[in-house]
């Protein structure tokens, strides 16, 4: 019989496949769903268990069954507003700073003595308007250093400035960004940076099948590197180099919980596997997520809800303990 061949792999999508430059990737925020409030929110990967749902979906074979499927923690620490960032012709035309700073940015960051400028010195001088936000994440266990990342707002600009008056030197909880208008499809993507995994071989990096244990120059290389003439190597043969900690984005991932580990603990007795125990709010989504453990994510408002994800309807009873 004819052997038979693979699809190809590494797709030409993602060239060049290069390491990361920023840990929570930048966002066209202009492209993101209209939701009213904030567009995004940062968590971190918790790791992965299974939970026990009620499958309500309609035309499921499981209708009405309890079942298992692989869930995704993520732990969402409260967000405070940095500085808000106004537009003109999508660049920036001025920052107004918060007057209310955690003592852990003022070491990462230099800032002024007093803060001079106000959000209603620029009046009718901008036509959008994004905030600058920092995790608290000293509420975890992970480290004390935050992480900054610039949101998108929805609505009008009336009512992107009044979102933002009313949040200004306050705690942003995970339940603030998803509303009960947020919560109607459940879904979200999650956008961030895969596990890295260093230099590796064709082999590893592109699937390339094993040559015969008789061939010259290797076994784990590709056989051929393209046409004599023209004389050179083309990019897109597969070849050794970085493999992982790229930026990636899950589309359409199902929320099945947001809770509070004061309202319902659902840590283990010696905490989760390379992260701890959990110490504020979380996330339950269905199935995997990009990186690590300890990993920061941006969860963001779904760009384009699939009608497969939409249909789904489970709801979450209990983590499944060995």
């Amino acid at each position: 019989m004819p052997k038979q061949g693979n699809t190809r792999k590494g797709s030409m999508q993602f060239y060049p496949r290069v390491r990361a430059k920023k840990i929570i990737p930048r966002v066209s925020w202009q492209f993101i769903s209209k939701n009213k409030g904030m567009l995004g929110f940062i968590g971190y990967k918790v790791g992965m268990k299974s939970a026990y749902l009620r499958d309500n979906c309609p035309t499921s074979l499981t209708k009405g069954q309890r079942i298992v499927l692989p869930v995704t923690i993520v732990e969402c620490p409260t967000l405070k507003i940095f500085s808000v960032r106004f537009y003109k012709n999508k660049k920036v035309m001025n920052e107004v700073l918060s007057s209310v700073i955690d003592k852990e940015v003022k070491k990462k960051v230099k800032l002024p003595k007093t803060v001079k400028k106000k959000i209603d010195d620029f009046e009718g001088k901008y036509d959008d308007v994004r905030i600058l936000v920092y995790s608290q994440v000293k509420k975890t266990g992970i480290k004390k250093k935050p992480d900054f990342a610039e949101l998108g707002l929805g609505g009008s600009l009336d009512e992107k400035i009044n979102f933002i008056k009313e949040h200004l030197n306050k705690e942003i909880s995970i339940k603030d960004y998803l509303t009960d208008d947020f919560m109607k499809h459940g879904l979200i993507d999650v956008r961030g940076v895969t596990t890295g995994r260093g230099n590796q071989g064709a082999a590893k990096r592109f699937g390339l099948a094993l040559r015969s244990h008789k061939s010259e120059k290797g076994v784990r290389g590709p056989g051929s590197g393209g046409a004599w003439h023209p004389s050179r190597v083309e990019f897109t043969q597969p070849m050794s180099g970085q493999m992982g900690y790229f930026t990636r984005v899950v589309y359409n991932n199902k929320i099945l919980n947001v809770g509070n580990v004061k309202e319902k603990d659902i840590n283990e007795e010696k905490g989760f596997k390379n992260f701890g125990k959990i110490r504020g709010e979380y996330v339950i989504l269905c199935g995997s997520i990009q990186g690590p453990s300890k990993r920061q994510l941006l969860l963001t408002s779904a760009l384009r809800p699939s009608r497969e994800q939409l249909k789904k309807n489970y709801e979450f009873l209990e983590l499944r303990w060995k």
